[in-house]
């Protein structure tokens, strides 16, 4: 029985109610022979696909005989064909030919009738969130951009911020701007392109993704990483799940094509839907440096607390993520509560200069998908795994 995130009797509990949202940071693993993820998908675990199975005497039967389970992991690279575990299911690891169960669905919206009674409920949650984020044993930094979402849970969490970037991108004049308005310290992971020519192997290794999208975000989250494991820290703390829960992209108040939601509070949810796919990469990249990935803002009673969010607290072309800025408003300088930021592979121009490794090393943009042939090129034998159909 292996379990990372919960203990098992909350995990047990959550299995007889259906209970989604058990209060918790999120779950996996090995309970009594069933694979488990959360229903949000905040501990990836990946499932042997090709049939392969190793005897097992913690599921010995009556009769003392060992039986084979199927073989899983919490890193692709530990299998030879992993695939992802849906968010939200269990799978039988005695049955061979098993799939997996749904037993967890994100429950639907229900809007709080009174702005001021939610915007009370999602502050508690979050200081819930922070409490219990801050375990006795951890030493914790913040990966800090200088937005919001890092700037609460910094604010929060009375953490070391660190930013990382190159020395002229967006995020670490942020960071410096926010942290000198909070009156805090702030540590500047400066970056060069030989960080990424040396991290991009590192990185699609430990997250088994090779897309130019997915390794230019997980990119500053391995080099920040990389920067407070050495200086002797336990975990990482991000602000990920903000822009999901609370209406933070563009996309959600303009409803174009980027969305299939007809409304922002559809489009909202689709959003959090997205979560499961998109989570494993950020918490791999983290964990390749040997930290303990922290998301304070993802935890069972901030999302449930989202959920219950009215319309007029989610987003509008004035303001987005409004709820989380009116909570922030209580303790954050109003320079930071309301600045908006950039995508952290923008922010920090890993983006930019990952493209132009990429053409000096002669994948010109008329290459279709230049970026991603030329991360191919520096990670031979990396094969991503097909994510779950319903994530």
């Amino acid at each position: 029985m292996t379990l990372r995130g919960a203990d098992p009797d909350t995990v047990r509990a959550a299995l007889e109610s259906g209970d989604p949202l058990p209060a918790t940071s999120g779950f996996a693993g090995e309970l009594e022979g069933t694979l488990v993820r959360d229903v949000l998908g905040r501990v990836p675990v990946y499932v042997e696909t090709d049939g392969r199975a190793t005897p097992s005497a913690s599921d010995a039967n009556d009769a003392g005989e060992v039986r084979e389970t199927r073989e899983w992991a919490f890193e692709p690279g530990a299998l030879e064909a992993p695939e992802l575990l849906p968010a939200g299911t269990t799978l039988d690891l005695t049955v061979p030919d098993a799939g997996p169960e749904r037993r967890w669905t994100l429950p639907d919206p229900t809007p709080e009738s009174d702005p001021e009674a939610a915007l009370e409920a999602l502050s508690d949650a979050i200081e819930t969130a922070a409490a219990d984020a801050l375990a006795p044993d951890r030493e914790i930094a913040v990966a800090f951009s200088g937005g919001v979402d890092s700037a609460l849970v910094a604010e929060l969490l009375d953490a070391p911020l660190y930013v990382v970037g190159f020395p002229d991108s967006h995020d670490v004049e942020a960071a410096r701007t926010a942290a000198d308005a909070m009156g805090r310290e702030l540590t500047v992971v400066d970056l060069e392109p030989a960080d990424l020519e040396r991290a991009v192997p590192r990185v699609a290794a430990a997250t088994g993704r090779t897309n130019a999208m997915d390794v230019q975000i997980a990119l500053p989250l391995y080099l920040v990483g990389e920067r407070v494991a050495a200086d002797g820290f336990d975990a990482l703390a991000v602000g990920q799940g903000a822009d999901e829960l609370f209406g933070g992209y563009e996309k959600v108040v303009r409803l174009d094509h980027r969305v299939d939601a007809e409304t922002t509070r559809a489009a909202v949810r689709e959003q959090i839907a997205s979560l499961p796919d998109q989570l494993p990469r950020d918490v791999r990249a983290i964990e390749a440096t040997g930290l303990e990935p922290v998301a304070p803002l993802l935890h069972d009673t901030v999302v449930d607390a989202a959920l219950r969010l009215p319309d007029s607290l989610l987003a509008d072309e004035d303001e987005r993520k409004r709820a989380l800025r009116r909570v922030a408003a209580d303790s954050l300088p109003d320079e930071v509560v309301s600045r908006e930021k950039k995508a952290v592979q923008y922010g920090s121009l890993v983006a930019r200069e990952l493209d132009r490794l990429a053409r000096q090393a002669g994948y010109k943009r008329r290459i279709d998908d230049h970026v991603t042939k030329y991360v191919r090129s520096l990670t031979p034998g990396v094969e991503a795994p097909e994510p779950p159909a319903d994530s």
